[in-house]
């Protein structure tokens, strides 16, 4: 050994030695990544973990439109955390990744640089670019997936576009058929003005919108039929109150809560019909100031009377009751116009109300709407409000801003619109119940995640699964000219279609003729042009995807990504499933929080807060932006930003140091031939493996229950704590000066090596390049294992501990802390300049006595000093005082047989032995 010259302390920052394990990761990981890749390190982890359970995270496909943004990089890495970890816990994690790759979005992209269809460009034209352009977006975001180290079946994702795919998609189509669970009607359903199309539930989401409130009074025409009524004098009017005064048009009936009371309260020549309860907000909303109520009579009454519409004279509507009716806000008397919401229809069906629809797809009041033909509805709303006035209809008009459904590609406000399309019915076939029922069979991370999906289960209309778009999987089915009936056959014309666009593509079916499918009977059928909701593509990928791929399972081990897919792509797997398969897709659905700014503030271009993940990494490496997700909880919202970035960094380095040290101490250390045997361990070398044993069982257990953050803090405790705090300040001196072949430097080195093993693993998931850029240096040459990736948790060994016993442990450490404490304070009064100077007299009780009085010797090592003695007493205390004798240049201990080696006169006894002689051997208890 040469001389001691380094500090500990510097030498466990080792910020400016040659070892390896630097920084720089933005400049490093590319490096690896191609060695990966060329390596193909994904089949070698498949091949390494063939024959084990299988374990299936499902990707939930991202769209294919756009460079990632960091609630992709949460998405992915968390992911790839938890299918890393499983193949170090025991399982075979398969992981192929996915892209949903058709729907409006690449239209619109194709539109703006090609034209729309049938101006410029024909239709399989405008495909053939959609495909191109979803390719183009595909291969950027995985190669940005890739660079976050997210190890993947990149060679083979799956993608919706692909022909087995769209064919898999429409045999899908064909089972849920098959099954009973699609109708097609004329309903409501969300409709965007600018798609031009139907929208699912999960396309629409909620914006604060300034609409027109008015009051309307519709007059009664048989007051007859109704006996108190028919003296009455003046107008009778039914007041109903609506936000969207474009409706009138297409009103058929008003609906009443059959066992609400309502009043009629006159003032002179008019008398109004409102619910009983709401009467005084009625008066003070149009501004009544003195009324009389003449009687209330139950809502179930009004049914026999009728009244004339106020925008269309020849139109009589009837007084309905509905349960959907409530005394909550409004007047209690409901609009109904079955065209435009999904209550009014039902309530509508239930009363034989015709369903018309009077607004064409772009807005424009159809012919019958009776009134403003040719008129989009929202240049037309004003003009329905200035004749209501004029009529004598309009009792109040305010501007109120409250929240609206919207379009979520395009922002703005949508509309509720009767078209014929196809629907997957939630009750024809009991699909809504026996969602409900699988639900509780899944288990859902966070917990709350179950309540919120069956809130939206329960309540969910009926699934509108057709649009009106160009790029998109056709709904293959034949219909009757007349009837509008499927083809009696369309169980086998689906697989027919299925086989023909497995060759071909949806192009396929789109340029092919009806007659090719049909024969004779394609003039009496034709086919459907709408195409499939997007959000079936990906609800069917359990079907498309993992039933079709020998390496994948169904139902799959876990569905991940964020907590707005409650109402996506977690509820349309789970419809689709169990309309297929009578079953959930899922055992385990995890959902993670959105990326917010330190601040709070939700990520948006307008307000400057964005953080683009791939500058991030280019900044400070993937490892730092994983460890940064790791270190979060997921389950609330993330927040982003330098300060926080800043801290992962800190944290980082806290580990790669650590693990620096590690290997750097065992750099000439053969576990096969260098080995001290369990029980000669020296007695804190056994200790520091028992608490690397608790800590591996708590981190596993983390991984286990998805708990990263914790993983992370558990990690760092034990670099900080347990080793940078504790043992490896106790060892360096070991490290340092013992003879390298010695007792006492290997039973230290056996500690490292398994901990370091251990530590490699632990962080193999989080920090994958700075794990594998470890197990390199520690593996054997020989060692077939190339890649961490491909192990099992290490397994620690457990080595007896015999006079010194953990429990013993812990009452030492707290001895410790006491002596720290103490030489501080002796520091603080000048009294010795550091540890090594100090001597500690530590007097305590009889049972804490004969605790420390089993280190003997080893005892100054522990408290770091460079001599210490323990007292039994009466008294506990413990004192500082200078150490006797002189310092080694070597050991750099103060001892009193320094300088009575002729040879070597500045070394102190025991580093002339691990010189020269067979070296220290210490007790290892």
């Amino acid at each position: 050994m040469t001389d001691q010259t380094t500090d500990y302390k510097d030498t466990l920052n080792l910020a400016d030695t040659p070892f390896p394990m630097r920084a720089d990761l933005a400049k490093r990981e590319p490096k690896w990544l191609d060695e990966w890749e060329a390596d193909e390190l994904y089949k070698k982890v498949r091949t390494a973990k063939k024959g084990l359970p299988k374990y299936i995270l499902h990707d939930g496909p991202p769209y294919a439109n756009g460079k990632i943004h960091l609630g992709h990089a949460v998405n992915k890495v968390l992911k790839d955390i938890i299918t890393k970890s499983k193949n170090l816990s025991g399982f075979d994690a398969v992981y192929v990744p996915g892209w949903d790759c058709h729907g409006l979005p690449i239209e619109q992209k194709v539109e703006a640089q090609f034209g729309k269809v049938g101006q410029k460009i024909n239709a399989t034209e405008f495909r053939q670019h959609c495909r191109d352009y979803a390719k183009s977006q595909v291969e950027l975001q995985m190669a940005d997936f890739k660079r976050l180290g997210v190890l993947a079946d990149w060679d083979n994702p799956y993608l919706t576009m692909n022909f087995k795919t769209e064919a898999g998609i429409v045999r899908a189509l064909g089972k849920i058929y098959d099954n009973g669970h699609i109708i097609r009607g004329l309903k409501p359903v969300n409709w965007c003005l600018d798609c031009g199309s139907a929208l699912a539930e999960a396309e629409v989401e909620y914006q604060d919108k300034q609409s027109d409130a008015i009051h309307v009074g519709f007059d009664v025409v048989n007051r007859e039929n109704l006996a108190m009524t028919a003296n009455l004098t003046g107008t009778i009017q039914a007041v109903i109150w609506t936000t969207t005064p474009w409706t009138l048009p297409a009103n058929q009936a008003i609906a009443v809560n059959g066992e609400l009371d309502y009043a009629f309260l006159t003032t002179g020549n008019h008398t109004y019909i409102v619910a009983e309860s709401l009467k005084d907000d009625f008066a003070n909303s149009v501004g009544i100031e003195n009324y009389t109520v003449l009687f209330s009579i139950k809502g179930e009454q009004l049914t026999s009377l009728k009244a004339k519409h106020p925008l269309i004279a020849d139109r009589q509507v009837p007084f309905i009751t509905g349960e959907h009716v409530t005394a909550d806000s409004g007047t209690g008397l409901v609009h109904t116009a079955p065209a435009h919401g999904m209550d009014d229809y039902h309530v509508g069906r239930t009363n034989n109300l015709p369903t018309t629809n009077p607004v064409g797809a772009n807005g424009v009041y159809l012919p019958e709407s009776q009134i403003f033909v040719g008129e989009h509805i929202y240049k037309a709303q004003p003009k329905i409000i200035a004749n209501l006035k004029e009529s004598g209809h309009l009792l109040n008009h305010r501007k109120i801003t409250h929240s609206y459904p919207h379009c979520w590609r395009h922002k703005t406000p949508i509309i509720f619109r009767a078209t014929p399309q196809w629907f997957i019915s939630m009750d024809q076939k009991g699909l809504r119940q026996k969602a409900l029922d699988d639900i509780k069979k899944v288990t859902w991370t966070p917990s709350w995640g179950q309540n919120r999906i069956e809130a939206m289960v329960e309540s969910r209309p009926d699934w509108c699964i057709s649009r009106q778009r160009t790029w998109g999987v056709p709904i293959a089915f034949f219909i009757h000219k007349d009837t509008g009936e499927p083809h009696p056959n369309t169980s086998e014309l689906i697989e027919k279609v299925a086989q023909v666009i497995e060759k071909g593509g949806i192009e396929a079916w789109f340029d092919a003729d009806a007659h090719e499918f049909l024969g004779d009977d394609a003039d009496t059928y034709q086919k459907v042009t709408d195409t499939l909701d997007v959000w079936f593509d990906s609800g069917t990928t359990h079907f498309t995807v993992l039933d079709q791929n020998d390496d994948l399972v169904s139902p799959a081990d876990m569905y991940l990504e964020g907590s707005d897919q409650h109402r996506g792509w977690f509820q349309t797997s789970l419809l689709t499933s169990e309309a297929i398969h009578g079953q959930a897709p899922f055992k385990q659905v995890l959902t993670h929080g959105f990326v917010v700014d330190e601040k709070g503030h939700k990520m948006s271009k307008s307000i400057g807060n964005i953080i683009e993940p791939q500058k991030q990494i280019d900044k400070t490496g993937a490892d730092i932006l994983r460890l940064w997700i790791a270190s979060a909880d997921y389950r609330y919202e993330m927040s982003a930003g330098q300060k926080v970035f800043a801290g992962a960094v800190d944290s980082y380095r806290r580990i790669r140091n650590t693990m620096r040290f590690l290997l750097a101490n065992t750099s000439d250390f053969d576990i096969n031939s260098d080995a001290v045997a369990m029980d000669e361990l020296v007695s804190v070398d056994k200790f520091i493996l028992h608490l690397a044993n608790e800590t591996q069982q708590t981190i596993v257990k983390f991984y286990e229950e998805m708990d990263f953050h914790q993983v992370v803090q558990a990690a760092s405790m034990f670099c900080s704590q347990s080793l940078g705090g504790f043992y490896l300040d106790i060892i360096k001196d070991r490290t340092y000066t013992t003879r390298a072949d010695g007792q006492p430097r290997r039973s230290a080195q056996t500690a490292l090596y398994h901990i370091a093993q251990a530590l490699i693993r632990w962080i193999a998931p989080i920090l994958p390049f700075t794990a594998q850029e470890a197990w390199e240096l520690i593996r054997s040459d020989a060692d077939d294992d190339k890649y961490v990736f491909t192990q099992l948790w290490h397994e620690l060994p457990t080595p007896k501990m015999n006079d010194i016993t953990q429990n013993d442990w812990q009452v030492i450490l707290t001895a410790k802390d006491l002596v720290n404490k103490a030489i501080e304070d002796a520091r603080t009064e000048q009294l010795v300049s550091s540890n090594l100077t100090a001597k500690a007299t530590i007097t305590i009780d009889a049972d804490t006595y004969q605790t420390l009085e089993k280190l003997g010797d080893e005892a100054r090592f522990v408290f770091i000093t460079s001599d210490a003695t323990i007292i039994c007493g009466a008294e506990p205390s413990i004192t500082i005082t200078p150490a006797e004798g002189q310092k080694c240049a070597r050991c750099w201990h103060i001892r009193t047989d320094v300088g009575t080696h002729q040879s070597h006169p500045t070394l102190c006894g025991r580093c002339v032995s691990n010189i020269e002689g067979s070296g220290e051997v210490r007790r290892y208890a």
